[in-house]
């Protein structure tokens, strides 16, 4: 009989949630422990397959003894502290978050952005609707994905996917400081012209949209695009031996993009150019 090696078992840490006692593994989140217990705590940045950057700070709680609210995607729980998910404190800076995101960010593609703003009371028109704004067309310039900038959040996923997290191809940085900062690649050229290798694996991780796929990008323009009606069949990539797993996405007959299990083994989300992008074959039917 094979022996299933198990993990080092980790001791639990014992404190107080919302004023429940709540137990996670040593080395856990705040946000774990809230996602364990049930609890909906919003976040933009935090991604499952990465470091977390703090970016975004729709995440923070208020912790007993801490001078400020701390981002719960990346604080560890602690014995015997004591968190509040849903003070009035939390609420209020989660709401003036959203406001300032929604007023100076395009967030209609942002998975449950408008959930959260009704939430919590947000009224980003209070700072003009369109504070601060790009006001930049979308970046149409291969046939693969689209950038649109006017979404970004600046939460720098693109930019570790790409880097030193992921990749290593490093065709993603932040240009410029302050309201001057942006997502660019080098010179802020095409991306033809860049060190991109067009893993898509930067769309993948983007929170808000702002990096899709061209067939998304021109399906939503024209009004066809419903996730409602596609289906995902997860598969085996038959490019190389390597066993990249594949998730379709269908639509009309039609499949209409490609993404990969963040908990799979073998690429934790992440794919290559043809495992992204080269299914055409399997739909050409001239």
């Amino acid at each position: 009989m094979t022996a299933i090696p198990l993990g080092v078992p980790r001791r639990l840490v014992e404190f107080t949630l919302d004023g429940q006692t709540v137990r996670v593994p040593e080395g856990s989140t705040i946000l774990d422990a809230c996602r364990d217990a049930g609890k909906d705590v919003p976040t933009l940045c935090q991604g499952d397959t990465l470091t977390p950057k703090n970016a975004c700070r729709v995440c923070v709680v208020e912790v007993e003894g801490a001078r400020t609210l701390v981002p719960a995607c990346s604080r560890r729980a602690e014995p015997g502290m004591e968190v509040g998910t849903d003070t009035e404190r939390v609420r209020h800076s989660r709401r003036l978050v959203l406001e300032l995101l929604a007023s100076s960010v395009d967030l209609s593609t942002t998975p449950r952005a408008a959930e959260w703003l009704t939430e919590y009371g947000a009224e980003p028109n209070r700072f003009s609707p369109d504070a601060a704004r790009l006001g930049e067309q979308p970046r149409i310039d291969n046939e693969l994905y689209v950038r649109d900038y006017d979404k970004c959040i600046l939460c720098y996923k693109c930019v570790d996917a790409c880097g030193e997290q992921w990749q290593n191809t490093f065709a993603i940085a932040v240009s410029g400081r302050g309201f001057d900062a942006r997502i660019a690649v080098e010179h802020d050229g095409p991306l033809t012209g860049s060190a991109c290798v067009y893993c898509g694996n930067c769309i993948e991780v983007c929170p808000t949209g702002a990096l899709s796929f061209k067939s998304e990008f021109d399906r939503r323009a024209a009004g066809t695009w419903d996730e409602s009606a596609q289906t995902r069949t997860t598969t085996v990539c038959a490019y190389c031996g390597v066993g990249c797993n594949l998730t379709l996405h269908v639509q009309d007959n039609e499949i209409v993009k490609v993404t990969s299990p963040h908990d799979n083994p073998v690429t934790h989300g992440n794919l290559c150019i043809k495992g992204r992008f080269g299914y055409q074959h399997v739909q050409n039917r001239g």
